[in-house]
């Protein structure tokens, strides 16, 4: 019997899970191949806390060579170029092509519109595997021409750029002890923190006051320069360091796979994951949009998402019947507030405290835990 193979492109939330299943119980007759531009996967959800000194590096990170090779698969570090679905070959940049039964397609997010401007104190918050290297570098720069602790923007007043504006805040407060960080957030938006309640808002705008990280709303950025930012309308606002942490959007390579997308770039699907233009091809995760019921992009259901396709990948396989991922109303949220508390919301609850940062912590540990070896 031909031995068929399954791939998975991007080692995100959804596919690292699969590589769990197949350790346990591999799919007769198949060969696994995992595909990743970096030996390591970064936990989104632990980012914050090791840009706030809460964590090594290393707690953060997944080593993928120890994790592929205990569930009998194959590992392929290089760039993915393109993708012909119909001879269903994935190109590279430097190696053969490779042939698939099916394909699951997790290679996430990037912040939108970084890529518009071209200064040296920009520094987007993806790829997580580099960001903090990327920041430790540019604040040593900063330090090595100011005695002043460097003045840091966030772009983005969404849950992420919070989140990176109360951690960042904490990191510079370790790098320079003796004087007062300077960090604020603009966003082209009204308010901060879509998504979650105005009793949340106001939490976050109350502690966002305490740490004296100032906030400018309906500030959409037109114009990086090497030491500010401004609008369309003029108004300035000095940056030594530039944090984009903005919506997320499609990576390019999401747009060099002639798949059907949606209006933000990302891959349409069936609710069964798999794209609307049929054949053995998913997308999971960020990478991925259901096009009759989207969810927001967050890493809980790239988790939620994995016991579809690890069903589904089967199927294809055998040749049964797919199964349709439900994605649930709420969820639990839990935003890091960067000196040893988080707030946590979770069906009109809404609390700040020590012990809901001791909870994500053990939550993030948790995940990450999974998928060492």
């Amino acid at each position: 019997m031909k031995t068929r193979c399954i791939v998975l492109l991007g080692i995100g939330h959804t596919n690292a899970e699969i590589l769990n299943h197949w350790a346990e119980s591999p799919i007769p007759n198949c060969r696994l191949v995992c595909i990743s531009k970096f030996p390591t996967a970064t936990y989104s959800g632990m980012l914050p806390g090791t840009l706030a000194n809460q964590f090594s590096r290393e707690e953060m990170q997944i080593e993928l060579a120890p994790l592929v090779e205990r569930a009998g698969a194959e590992l392929i570090l290089d760039e993915v170029i393109g993708l012909d679905a119909e001879t269903r070959t994935i190109n590279f940049a430097n190696r053969i092509p490779l042939a698939f039964d099916a394909l699951s397609i997790g290679i996430g997010s990037v912040p939108a519109d970084w890529d518009r401007f071209d200064s040296p104190n920009l520094i987007p918050i993806k790829p997580m595997q580099t960001f903090i290297e990327r920041l430790d570098q540019r604040i040593e720069q900063c330090q090595n021409n100011a005695k002043e602790p460097p003045k840091i923007v966030v772009v983005g007043g969404g849950v992420a750029g919070v989140e990176i504006a109360f951690c960042v805040r904490a990191r510079l407060a370790s790098w320079v002890p003796a004087r007062p960080p300077s960090v604020q957030i603009v966003t082209s938006g009204e308010e901060i923190a879509g998504g979650m309640s105005q009793r949340s808002i106001r939490k976050l705008r109350r502690e966002l006051s305490n740490q004296s990280i100032n906030v400018i709303t309906r500030f959409p950025v037109t114009e990086v320069r090497e030491n500010s930012v401004s609008d369309r309308s003029g108004r300035l606002q000095h940056a030594d360091i530039v944090l984009w942490a903005t919506g997320a959007v499609a990576p390019p390579l999401l747009g060099k796979l002639n798949l059907p997308t949606d209006e933000r770039g990302f891959l349409a699907t069936e609710a069964t994951l798999r794209t609307i233009a049929g054949g053995p091809i998913f997308a999971v995760g960020d990478a991925g949009t259901v096009a009759a019921n989207p969810s927001p992009k967050a890493g809980v259901f790239a988790v939620r998402q994995a016991p579809v396709l690890w069903h589904n990948l089967r199927a294809t396989i055998q040749g049964s019947p797919l199964s349709e991922f439900d994605p649930q109303k709420d969820f639990l949220k839990i935003l890091n507030t960067g000196q040893g508390r988080a707030l946590l919301q979770y069906k009109g609850f809404s609390f700040h405290a020590h012990w809901c940062w001791k909870l994500k912590s053990y939550i993030d540990k948790g995940f990450v835990g999974k998928y060492r070896v």
